[in-house]
């Protein structure tokens, strides 16, 4: 359906962004389309789909290298100093709106985060009308005092968003076909000599405050202290990010 097919092609559009920075490894995009089936004389589903490169996951990436990557990629801001994205997207099946791109992060984040939210929550926790407006209100009061540049977000960036894959060129992978063919012995010491890298998938994408990123890793645990000192090494978060961390994170609770 035409739903799913959006979905996809903005997560394909989000993560060939990311790619395009050439920090943090992402898994290549490839293609994202539709498929007819006919599955009857009469009846013809469409499929959608999309390809990412394929990627063999193991344990022991630098945490430290992680946060890294990811202030590198943080460095990356859109071409027109603007917030937002291209296309609309999801953050997990929910509809995350980038569009209209503002030129203001206070006003952004108050109509395409928050505000967006608490529409579709619906009053569900009993909240007021009132109570809403003044949680908006002191938010944009908040955010009004910072003026961050407009960095590319991963904007799902949970534990289970990451992972850490062995990765080789294609002379490697030529050399893991001939390691297949010989003894357990040798074809672990070779497999050891492969590259462990960091890799983040499944993004919510757009261009936004690089602190959202960083405070939605504290929500749900999986990232060491040595994430955070290597982030701070390439590129140290502004005071009063703490504060802010209890903002954005009001958008993902």
């Amino acid at each position: 359906g035409g739903n799913v097919m959006d979905m996809l092609h903005a997560e394909y559009m989000g993560v060939a962004e990311m790619a395009s920075t050439n920090t943090v490894k992402v898994p290549t995009p490839i293609s994202f389309g539709e498929s007819p089936t006919t599955t009857s004389t009469t009846i013809t589903i469409t499929t959608s789909f999309v390809v990412f490169e394929y990627l063999t996951f193991t344990y022991g990436c630098s945490g430290f290298e992680l946060g890294k990557e990811l202030a590198k990629m943080h460095k990356h801001t859109s071409i027109d100093k603007t917030f937002g994205f291209t296309i609309n997207n999801t953050i997990g099946s929910t509809p995350q709106p980038n569009t209209p791109r503002m030129d203001n992060w206070a006003d952004f984040w108050d109509i395409h985060r928050l505000g967006h939210m608490l529409d579709l929550t619906q009053n569900v926790g009993g909240m007021s009308e009132s109570r809403m407006d003044e949680l908006r209100v002191k938010t944009k009061e908040i955010l009004s005092e910072h003026d961050p540049p407009p960095s590319l977000l991963h904007g799902d960036l949970w534990g289970g968003n990451k992972g850490c894959c062995c990765c080789f060129d294609s002379a490697e992978e030529e050399e893991e076909e001939e390691v297949e063919n010989e003894n357990d012995d040798n074809k672990n010491a070779k497999k050891k000599n492969h590259k462990k890298i960091n890799v983040i998938f499944d993004p919510a994408t757009y261009y936004g405050d690089r602190e959202a990123d960083i405070a939605m890793t504290y929500l749900f645990g999986g990232f060491d202290t040595q994430f955070y000192d290597g982030y701070e090494s390439e590129w140290p978060l502004p005071d009063g990010h703490e504060k802010r961390r209890i903002i954005y994170n009001l958008y993902h609770v």
